[in-house]
């Protein structure tokens, strides 16, 4: 009996292995200790007691929330691959979007880490298909910073200029 593998299987494995990883490197890098969970409370230098950060607590739940509802798809995805009776054309289209959300993925973390690398402490970066929102935790952002996260996004993904929008967090 001879065992032959299609192609495109092949390939449709390849993307949900990828999938997986930047799914899981994403969680991991949400674990770590670095990270204040939500309503913790925090030392402020001025007063020395503890007081709820709540810029903090926004981050870690954007995060939770956007690990969630990527690993809920992700999910999906995997189920629906796994279906032997689909046809060739619908794996493929499944395949385009499990290759997209990842791409999405390692973009959004991309921006994510240039921006954190030009001083600020938080952010977050959430991508649509011509769209593109940038939270950051600032007390006061100035024209110059913005200019910074502003050619940090322009560099990684081609959206007109007036698509991107800076919310600060304080």
């Amino acid at each position: 009996m001879k065992f032959s593998i299609k192609k495109g299987y092949i390939v449709l494995g390849a993307l949900v292995l990828a999938l997986g990883a930047a799914v899981y490197l994403n969680w991991d890098y949400m674990r770590q200790e670095d990270y204040i969970a939500a309503g913790a409370e925090t030392q402020t230098p001025e007063d020395g007691q503890g007081t709820a950060n709540y810029g903090d607590a926004y981050f870690v739940s954007a995060r939770l929330n956007r690990t969630q509802s990527r690993d809920e798809a992700m999910d999906a995805l995997k189920y629906m691959l796994e279906d032997s009776a689909m046809e060739e054309g619908v794996a493929a289209v499944l395949a385009q979007q499990a290759q997209s959300l990842a791409k999405t993925i390692e973009t959004e973390g991309k921006i994510e880490n240039i921006i954190k690398a030009k001083g600020f402490t938080e952010c977050m970066v959430y991508l649509d298909e011509n769209k593109v929102d940038v939270i950051v935790q600032s007390s006061g952002l100035t024209d110059s910073e913005a200019a910074q996260i502003m050619d940090a996004v322009m560099a990684e993904v081609s959206v007109e200029e007036s698509n991107v929008s800076i919310i600060e967090i304080k």
